[in-house]
């Protein structure tokens, strides 16, 4: 794949990026490096390479979902400022 000035004016572009004409430059041969280095690695061989999941053996450990018994609404609302019978009362923010 060849770097060109449209290539480059259109990545910047993306970003929301300015370069002058030096910036540029240092840029398009940057991007070339990068791509001839991403190209060579389909030289390689891999057809006995098997696909790599994850990058390590750890994997997560679920716990089993269980119910168990939680803080009762009198009891959550015993130490609030101000409730209502059911719920939290807190100051009006929005206006409308």
């Amino acid at each position: 794949m060849e770097v060109n000035d449209a290539l480059v004016q259109q990545l910047a572009d993306l970003a929301r990026l300015e370069f002058n004409e030096q910036e540029k430059t240092e840029i398009r041969g940057d991007l070339q490096r990068m791509i001839s280095f991403v190209e060579k690695l389909n030289e390689l061989d891999t057809s006995h390479v098997a696909p790599l999941l994850h990058m390590t053996d750890d994997y997560n450990v679920f716990r089993e979902d269980k119910v168990i018994p939680s803080v009762s609404r009198e009891a959550a609302l015993k130490n609030a400022p101000d409730t209502t019978a059911e719920y939290f009362r807190v100051p009006k923010i929005i206006k409308k």
